[in-house]
């Protein structure tokens, strides 16, 4: 064979296995398979399993603009919450990861935080090693506390991974003191924005999701994103208002405008300094009906 021949040869191997990697990005992972995680892209350098609430926003759309101004506006009331009560306070929170190692919980309960999320999952291949510090700490200290799950929707399905997030730490219980598990929806750290699907097909991936996490546990999943990402990548094509409070994700004085399918929201993450802030939109006793179902 030419030399010719065989360096055509070898250029047509080299495209099938590139289209067959880009057509299994979009697959689901059998069942009983182990899925794959999603590769390290050139540029991006979040470690695999270390993607947190807000961290791709940050990185996109622009890092923490807090102020004292803007700090006391995301603490006033901001129309109607969840569960469609007119909004007359609020509630102080934060969400943490590994990042925070093992928090001091007293030290934020101190400072007026009554309510937490913590990363309990990514994909179907991480978990944080220190969940049950945080989760329980939180708890014990007196906080209402939920867990959220950073999604990965290009890795293995919706239900897939809602499973893998109530197996370790993403479940609820009607204690008064836990919140409904939330489901991380942001810019892909390791590579296209929206994870390579369409508008159609991520937001069958959320809907997946959604369902699966509610005939495991009888709760809608929180859904945390912001507005750019989530008209960019879900659209239209589906709406989780009616079901899903909305936690929104804006580094600014304002919420400003909703992702398409909301007309409130719930939480608002303003601020990334010296810890992720959140702000519930809402009285106490409307945090404790939403920790209750």
């Amino acid at each position: 064979m030419s030399t010719v021949r065989r360096s055509w040869r070898r250029a047509l191997g080299a495209v099938a296995a590139a289209s067959a990697g880009v057509l299994l990005l979009g697959t689901l992972t059998p069942a009983g398979a182990t899925p794959t995680p999603p590769d390290q892209a050139a540029g991006l350098n979040t470690p695999l399993g270390e993607a947190t609430l807000g961290s791709q926003i940050r990185r996109v759309e622009g890092g923490d603009k807090s102020t004292p101004e803007s700090q006391q506006q995301a603490m006033r009331p901001q129309g109607l919450n969840s569960d469609g009560f007119e909004a007359q306070a609020t509630v102080a929170g934060i969400d943490v990861a590994s990042h925070q190692g093992n928090v001091d919980w007293n030290n934020w309960w101190g400072q007026g935080k009554r309510f937490v999320w913590t990363k309990a999952t990514e994909g179907t291949y991480y978990t944080n090693p220190y969940f049950a510090q945080q989760y329980n700490g939180s708890y014990n200290v007196g906080m209402i506390r939920g867990a959220y799950h950073f999604a990965t929707p290009n890795t293995t399905s919706g239900a897939a991974q809602a499973n893998y997030f109530v197996d370790h730490g993403g479940g609820w219980s009607r204690d008064g003191k836990t919140l409904p598990g939330a489901l991380d929806m942001e810019y892909n750290p390791y590579g296209a924005t929206c994870y390579g699907l369409s508008q159609a097909g991520m937001g069958a991936w959320v809907r997946d999701f959604h369902d699966t996490y509610h005939a495991r546990t009888g709760r809608w999943p929180v859904i945390y994103t912001s507005t750019s990402w989530w008209n960019q990548c879900v659209g239209s094509s589906q709406t989780f208002g009616n079901t899903v409070p909305l936690w929104v994700a804006r580094y600014s004085s304002s919420v400003g405008a909703l992702p398409i399918g909301w007309g409130f929201h719930t939480v608002w993450q303003y601020s990334s300094s010296p810890i992720d802030q959140d702000s519930f939109n809402g009285a106490y006793d409307r945090l404790q009906a939403l920790a209750n179902g």
